[in-house]
């Protein structure tokens, strides 16, 4: 049984509470999966768990463990279903055209109930009278950061990882091209001198843009929210922790700052050992 350390830390933090107050902006599909196994455990050690949640969505549902929020979104289930479904035909066609066809249709959707969210004007004064003690959301579509900045509250990111390397720009990690290979270069950590040198510096320089096009509707829309100009790199650095189911086993080597910690594996279901 492997026990993950920034897990261990997490949940050791909100054990000395005493029935903590913890607001989560969840991210559906898979993503929801593993983050509600860890809203399990932190119910069960007698915290408050208030979820706010889409009125239509795929797998974000009604739970005994936490409370749920629900505010009116632009679309309907079966809208939601049949995305959900075109987005897993098209997840084995790691093309760059399918990948921002996939970004335009996401970004599309979920930027639009963000918009409702923060617009729902009975939600927020809800939200802002429970005096919650953190924020705890998978920021890749970063309606939570934005969330988060208004609340004033300490984050906490459950998270695979951001597009165009974000969250290494957020924390100022190092990731230096000629060490680090880049999204679609296709290289290994072994890169030759054309990989290392040509191919991941000019992926490397196109991030700025794919960043851009991924986050602009949510870049707007925070500066709208918040009254004044704000980017999605000064919303992400303003994390606390970053729980990041990344492994060393699978992931390219690479310097990580303090606050951010693997926690890979942990949406594994633990197996009973074979028998002999």
């Amino acid at each position: 049984h492997q026990v993950h350390a920034g897990l261990v830390l997490f949940l050791a933090f909100w054990s000395l509470a005493d029935g903590g107050k913890l607001l989560v902006v969840p991210q559906d599909g898979s993503h929801w999966l593993s983050m509600r196994m860890v809203l399990e455990k932190l119910w069960e050690k007698g915290h408050e768990i208030v979820a706010v949640v889409p009125d239509a969505a795929l797998f974000l549902k009604s739970s005994q463990s936490f409370t749920i929020k629900t505010y009116s979104v632009p679309y309907t289930q079966e809208f939601v279903d049949r995305s959900y479904q075109q987005l897993g035909e098209k997840s084995f066609e790691l093309t760059l055209s399918v990948v921002l066809s996939n970004i335009s249709e996401m970004t599309n959707m979920f930027s639009s109930a963000c918009r409702h969210l923060l617009s729902d004007k009975e939600l927020m004064k809800y939200l802002q009278d429970s005096k919650f003690d953190a924020i705890m959301m998978d920021p890749v579509l970063p309606c939570g950061p934005i969330l988060a900045e208004y609340l004033s509250l300490p984050s906490v990111y459950f998270m695979r990882g951001l597009p165009c390397t974000l969250d290494y720009k957020a924390t100022q990690s190092p990731s230096p091209v000629s060490y680090v290979p880049r999204t679609f270069s296709s290289a290994s950590d072994h890169m030759t001198f054309p990989e290392r040198r040509v191919k991941n510096f000019l992926i490397g320089l196109s991030e700025p843009l794919l960043c851009h096009l991924f986050y602009l509707k949510y870049e707007s829309l925070a500066s709208e929210f918040l009254q004044r100009d704000v980017t999605m790199q000064e919303l992400f650095s303003q994390a606390s922790v970053w729980l990041m189911r990344y492994d060393f086993v699978f992931e390219y080597p690479r310097p990580i700052m303090p606050n951010m910690v693997y926690i890979g594996g942990i949406n594994c279901q633990q197996k009973k050992p074979l028998s002999k």
